[in-house]
């Protein structure tokens, strides 16, 4: 099974530990995105991965793709040209300080690409599912047209089609993401998301979890959907879970409590469980667990990339998780 995603990698700025930018002068340089981290998660889970965006052609995205490449993902469709990389900058919070994220990413190659950088014929070819992000889409109008015309082509191909909503306020607003992601879900077969972000984007709310995903299978007619959730004690210690609805039924993961070293990427972690355990043939209630310690891992890792060990997930799943030092 092979797994492809579109959209943008970045190289991310991050003053060390829980320090603020206004008081550090040294930043740690890490390369990240939505769905380039899922890649990650997945190619270290043993499954076959193909990234699809476009870099400039200067030493740092060729850094960049050299980092992929020794994560085992496929670089062979990265489109070279334009201006620049996209930068963000990342900085943690800690307990009632809320983490911070600025973007310096106008101009970008990706968000500046056209519709001639990508071979979706070729692209596609031996694809099982492709993913996307509505971030990738907030990011240009040519990047909506670009991306419509990938999940088009997956479609006619039989591709299984894979979206996590991930709305971005500072990248678009409610209105414009609206308009825009309802021309996609005809075309999606899984659906990430959460109730926020089904709230800001579609205005589709309710009284928990569950019903809201009900009401987005109904709206759009996409039976399998996952949702993660979080209670946040403070910026240092968050309970995460998750939520399955597949088959017309709803699955849900026990409730892990985890001390946060860096949560950026841990949605991302969680898509790539779900996808890994759709793949391997896991039950309902074994994916959404999984995907569930994938992501209380990522928590734990720090940069947006974590490389994770499917045998140290299933053990955690099974109750190993006293944290002790294996020798």
């Amino acid at each position: 099974m092979k797994v492809t995603a579109f959209g943008e990698i970045m190289l991310r700025l991050s003053p060390d530990n829980h320090d603020r930018f206004m008081q550090e002068n040294n930043f740690r340089a890490y390369f990240g995105g939505s769905e380039a981290n899922t890649l990650i998660a997945l190619s270290s889970l043993g499954i076959n991965t193909s990234f699809v965006t476009k870099l400039p052609e200067n030493d740092i995205a060729d850094a960049c793709i050299r980092e992929l490449k020794g994560s085992g993902v496929e670089t062979a469709f990265i489109s070279r040209g334009g201006r620049r990389i996209g930068i963000y900058y990342c900085e943690n919070g800690t307990s009632v300080r809320c983490g911070k994220v600025i973007y310096d990413r106008q101009f970008s190659s990706i968000s500046e690409a056209g519709k001639t950088d990508f071979r979706w014929e070729e692209i596609l070819q031996n694809t099982d599912i492709f993913h996307f992000t509505g971030i990738t889409t907030a990011l240009s109008d040519s990047l909506v047209e670009i991306t419509l015309e990938a999940v088009k082509k997956a479609k006619e191909k039989g591709i299984t089609v894979s979206c996590d909503l991930n709305y971005r306020r500072t990248l678009w607003s409610e209105e414009k993401a609206n308009g825009i992601m309802k021309k996609f879900m005809p075309y999606v077969d899984i659906l990430f998301a959460n109730t926020g972000s089904a709230l800001d984007v579609f205005g589709i709310g309710g009284k928990d979890d569950k019903e809201v995903m009900a009401k987005l299978s109904e709206e759009f007619g996409i039976k399998t959907i996952a949702f993660t959730t979080r209670e946040c004690r403070s910026a240092d210690e968050n309970t995460l879970g998750g939520i399955l609805l597949a088959d017309g039924k709803f699955y849900a993961s026990k409730k892990t409590e985890v001390n946060i070293v860096d949560r950026v990427g841990g949605g991302d972690c969680f898509d790539a469980g779900i996808l890994y355990g759709i793949i391997s043939g896991f039950s309902p209630e074994e994916t959404v667990e999984f995907a569930n310690i994938c992501n209380v891992y990522k928590h734990t890792v720090r940069g947006d990339f974590c490389r994770l060990n499917a045998e140290e997930i299933k053990a955690v799943c099974s109750g190993e998780s006293d944290g002790r030092i294996k020798r």
